[in-house]
């Protein structure tokens, strides 16, 4: 029996490692990527309202994978989906790193975005089926490993950008990470979804729960989306770096991203969801004004790692609520909130660079903030 009850541990935690290692490489892949925008931009160059355009093109393949990975995590299972996405999004990264014009630039996003989502659903399925093994809430944890990828990408690409290697040859390298973390992984997953539902439509309308927190996440994805994408070249352009630390915001962010999602789940149980979700809101946009009003190297550094901060438990805390849906199970509601979500990415960094375009980034930074204080009154209609 004591046997029994230490292979099911065993088990277990070597479950949870695979899923947090697959957390692991998402977040590597897609900060690498953001980490040599500035280098892109200029390689191509491309002005402001340019890279805001060729930006649009990511969160369109995400948005487009949305329903059909509901769709083939339903048929085949998270398991399966997540390795087929997973490799083909590692792969993207050195082929976008040959861009060598903006439409093939936007081409190979569009595919980049439409993996990264796919897998995204997929590791996100199965970080609900090993929060089920435990029976309670670890997902804050598994979105603190991505944000843990997110800096060491950040400290890898500003190394890179550094150093002046090309992007190809630092893409390269990450695929190669990835492939091997994809082996060792493979095996050790969720090998069957919890609330399998067959038939499951393509798109489901939410309730005014669901599309409440689907509306915090989006304003949350818009911070973050600003972050990913434009906050080297805020740091390039409005800070006055010099050349090769540009990334030096986007790491400060990242790292008080990843912090804050390791310790979210305790404060949550002491505070309450939607008082974490007020203060959230509330770190989001002070850091933004911050970093707007006193743009040198120390303060802005101080104002990205409160949005950090304030970002950090938003989308974990929306995906835990969003499970406890009566109206749909867990999966669907999980795809509806990310749908609605998702449009944060899809608007938030092109409107940046018209913004920016027309009058400049501070001006573009300040509305963003707006979009922290939006999480900070939204928090106060839902009912949890």
């Amino acid at each position: 029996m004591l046997q029994d009850l230490t292979m099911v541990m065993i088990n277990k935690r070597s479950t949870r490692i695979a899923v947090s290692a697959l957390f692991f490489l998402t977040g590597l892949c897609f900060a690498s990527w953001a980490s040599r925008i500035p280098d892109i931009q200029q390689a191509l160059q491309l002005n402001d309202a340019g890279l805001g355009s060729v930006l649009l093109a990511l969160p369109v393949g995400s948005i487009i994978s949305l329903p059909i990975a509901g769709v083939l995590v339903s048929k085949f299972g998270s398991r399966q989906v997540l390795i087929i996405a997973a490799v083909a999004y590692a792969a993207l990264l050195p082929v976008i790193g040959l861009a060598r014009a903006p439409w093939e630039l936007i081409m190979f996003l569009v595919f980049f975005g439409f993996c990264g989502n796919l897998a995204n659903i997929a590791v996100n399925t199965q970080a609900v089926a090993v929060e089920a093994l435990y029976g309670r809430s670890i997902m804050a944890s598994f979105h603190g490993l991505w944000s843990v990828a997110g800096f060491t990408g950040a400290a890898i690409g500003t190394a890179m950008s550094g150093w002046h290697i090309a992007p190809v040859y630092h893409f390269l390298l990450i695929t190669a990470m990835s492939w091997g973390i994809i082996l060792f992984t493979m095996r050790r997953m969720v090998a069957q979804d919890t609330n399998i539902q067959p038939n499951q439509p393509l798109f489901a309308r939410p309730d005014l729960f669901l599309l409440t927190l689907g509306i915090i996440a989006m304003c949350s994805m818009i911070c973050e989306g600003t972050m990913f994408d434009w906050s080297g070249v805020y740091f390039r352009r409005v800070v006055h770096v010099r050349d090769g630390i540009s990334g030096a915001g986007y790491a400060a962010f990242m790292s008080t991203m990843a912090a804050g999602r390791f310790v979210a789940d305790r404060i949550t149980t002491r505070l309450g969801i939607k008082k974490m979700l007020l203060i959230s809101g509330v770190l989001t946009a002070t850091g933004l004004l911050i970093a707007v009003a006193f743009p040198y190297f120390i303060s802005a550094m101080i104002g990205f790692m409160l949005v950090g901060a304030g970002v950090s438990a938003v989308v974990p805390l929306v995906y835990s609520a969003a499970g406890r849906s009566t109206v749909m199970s867990p999966g669907m509601a999980l795809a509806t909130v990310s749908t609605i979500g998702y449009l944060g990415f899809l608007f938030g960094p092109p409107l940046i660079g018209f913004v920016a375009q027309a009058t400049s980034l501070a001006v573009s930074f300040s509305l963003i903030a707006v979009m922290g204080a939006a999480i900070a009154v939204m928090s106060t209609r839902i009912r949890i």
